[in-house]
């Protein structure tokens, strides 16, 4: 058997609008006095994220002191993940049309996310996904859970999924961050990083994940072809 387990956000939830609008949203509950402020465009604000950019460089390029930018980093970690700004994601185009060619090819689907269980569990009824990944593929943060670092949270669910899961011949995680490709790295499970996601080719490189694909229909189809499978 052939598993695919893909973070969410990034190969399969496209969350660049949630993430600029609560840069927005930061930027003017932190701004004070009469010091100036340029309200980075999203192309910008995503390129300065997709690089790794600090949160706190982001906010000083936008104009706010350094107490501020501060201020700024705290409150986005707070309000980021707020179910209030969540509807903002949108699907990556293509995706649902790759995990049915996934499934349909003879994978074992598996979705491992940095999301809490309430937020994983609404969006994937939301956008009708449960056919791809019922309750017990879905590996997240638990509600009340206290997070740590994202490598070491995620790292900690790629194990727990290796021992709950079915026995596979092999294993192969798409992500789009560091801590998607750490994470499946340190349990000798091979990697494919998506360009769909928040950090960029350079970023990603860093890692060495075994291929850089644009999004996951592109992950799905170099999968399926290196294993000639069908999908009719």
């Amino acid at each position: 058997m052939l598993r695919l387990i893909t973070d969410f956000d990034g190969p399969i939830a496209d969350v660049s609008e949630r993430y600029y609008q609560v840069y927005q949203f930061c930027l003017q509950h932190c701004a004070e006095g009469d010091r100036p402020i340029r309200v980075l465009s999203k192309e910008e604000f995503w390129q300065l994220k997709r690089a790794r950019v600090p949160e706190r460089d982001i906010a000083i390029r936008s104009g706010v002191d350094p107490a501020q930018a501060g201020m700024f980093a705290r409150l986005r970690r707070q309000t980021v993940h707020d179910r209030s700004y969540l509807d903002r994601d949108r699907l990556v185009p293509g995706a649902i049309a790759a995990l049915e060619q996934a499934q349909r090819g003879g994978f074992d689907l598996a979705v491992l996310t940095m999301r809490r269980r309430r937020d994983l569990d609404e969006a994937i009824s939301r956008w009708n996904l449960e056919r791809f990944f019922p309750p017990d593929r879905r590996y997240c943060i638990e509600n009340e859970q206290e997070k740590t670092t994202d490598i070491e949270d995620k790292t900690q669910l790629m194990v727990r999924a290796i021992e709950e899961l079915p026995p596979a011949d092999e294993v192969w995680m798409v992500g789009d961050t560091e801590a998607d490709l750490v994470a499946a790295q340190s349990c000798a499970i091979r990697t494919i990083a998506v360009l769909s996601g928040i950090r960029d080719r350079r970023s990603l490189e860093r890692d060495r994940p075994e291929r850089v694909v644009y999004n996951l229909p592109e992950a799905v189809d170099f999968l399926l072809q290196r294993y000639a499978l069908a999908t009719g």
